[in-house]
């Protein structure tokens, strides 16, 4: 039973169409700018929504990888990049799908309030690997500090990746593959 993926190549900023066109369970490499906010940046984020200020960067269609990048050594952009645990960034994850945000880069089941959220809105959960972390550090190719500097590795960045490695978990239809996934492999 050994089926071989094929591999998916999107560009960041997603469009609509690119979203359609992922189901869950699909092997996608991401090339383009990315995002990175953990739980402290999207507290302030979330909060600055609710008293009707501007965001330090436009949502709209951009994914968010949810990572606290340890620093580079010498001649590298960034240190170990490997993704962080999702499910704390769920209290404020629908809030951002709804402001236009189309992706998210983590690790982990979500809330049912976020796979809603991606079917409502056209958005897409993807999951890379944990404990791959300096093999996806090798797909960042620049970094760019773009607001909340005093949060250090949790500060949001803009990243140039170029093939990152990831599975879409959730897709634009609210199919989990952590759910659809096992149900096929538990059929006898």
């Amino acid at each position: 039973m050994s089926e071989q993926a094929t591999i998916k190549y999107i560009q960041a900023p997603l469009t609509a169409e690119t979203i359609k066109d992922l189901h869950a369970g699909d092997v996608v490499r991401i090339s383009g700018y990315i995002y990175t906010a953990r739980d402290a940046a999207h507290k302030r984020l979330y909060e600055a929504l609710g008293r009707g200020e501007k965001l330090p960067l436009d949502l709209k269609d951009n994914v968010i990888y949810y990572v606290g990048p340890t620093p580079a050594k010498p001649g590298e952009v960034v240190g170990s990049a490997g993704p962080t645990t999702s499910g704390r960034m769920d209290k404020y994850t629908p809030t951002m799908i709804e402001q236009g945000m189309r992706g998210m880069i983590g690790k982990g089941l979500r809330s049912q309030e976020v796979i809603d959220a991606c079917a409502k809105y056209g958005a897409v959960y993807f999951v890379a690997v944990g404990g791959a972390a300096a093999v996806i550090a090798k797909s960042i190719k620049s970094e760019t500090m773009i607001a909340y500097e005093d949060l250090g590795p949790e500060a949001i960045r803009r990243y140039e990746v170029k093939d990152f490695p990831a599975i879409v978990c959730i897709d634009a239809e609210g199919n989990d593959f952590y759910k659809v996934g096992i149900a096929k492999y538990s059929k006898e």
